[in-house]
């Protein structure tokens, strides 16, 4: 099984990446970012390549590198707190999330493609909330896409347990703060906070044997 990673520096890019290299049905692992990650959060293998795109917008140049690949998996994404206007943070959560799908359902008709939303997102992008909607509008865009599947995950609270962190200073601090209690909290909401090892195996999991739902939210990403 031949996988690409989009956002393999955040959070849960970094688990579901665990996860793949971990698994021996996954052939290769493609990680397609503008730069580099950090080797420090993967092991040396054969199966792990990387395509460097400064222009995450254009995929023109590259559509040679991005054909015969069964699986993405969409972990890109910024806080719309980090946006100036509404019209940013559309360029880069839905022009940004689009412009790759686009091009790997052109180039791969029978691909998995799972996205990482969030919880509450308006699935009629009609929300007042403006990441609501526009996370709305990108998963209807991917679900409406001739591939052979398209799921959505939407996870309430997510927490790292391998080493993960999450790109956003702010969020890495919170992350830090909520460490101690964070297990405690798990256990008692295992419906509502859900781990980056159960994010990795549910997307690889979609992606190996489809889904019988659209979206998943918090719950059903807890079973995995």
């Amino acid at each position: 099984m031949r996988v690409l990673i989009l956002g393999a520096s955040g959070l849960i890019g970094r688990g579901v990446l665990r996860e793949c290299l971990q698994d021996s049905d996954v052939s290769e692992v493609k990680l397609v970012g503008r730069s580099k990650i950090d080797s420090a959060f993967h092991v040396p293998t054969t199966k792990l390549s990387e395509l460097v795109m400064p222009d995450m917008f254009d995929y023109s140049k590259v559509e040679s590198e991005l054909s015969g690949f069964d699986a993405c998996f969409i972990c890109l994404g910024i806080a719309a707190k980090d946006m100036s206007n509404e019209a940013q943070y559309e360029r880069i959560t839905y022009t940004l999330t689009m412009a790759a799908a686009e091009t790997l359902a052109k180039l791969n008709p029978n691909i998995t493609i799972t996205y990482v939303s969030g919880a509450g997102t308006n699935g009629t992008a009609q929300s007042k909330s403006l990441w609501m909607r526009v996370k709305g509008k990108t998963e209807q865009a991917l679900l409406a896409l001739p591939i052979k599947q398209a799921v959505m995950f939407r996870p309430l609270v997510v927490q790292a347990m391998n080493g993960e962190i999450a790109k956003n200073g702010l969020y890495q601090v919170a992350f830090l703060l909520a460490t101690p209690v964070m297990s405690i909290a798990r256990r008692l909401m295992p419906k509502r906070i859900v781990t980056t090892e159960q994010m990795g195996r549910a997307m690889l999991s979609v992606a190996k044997r489809g889904s019988d739902k659209r979206v998943l939210e918090s719950a059903d990403i807890a079973q995995f």
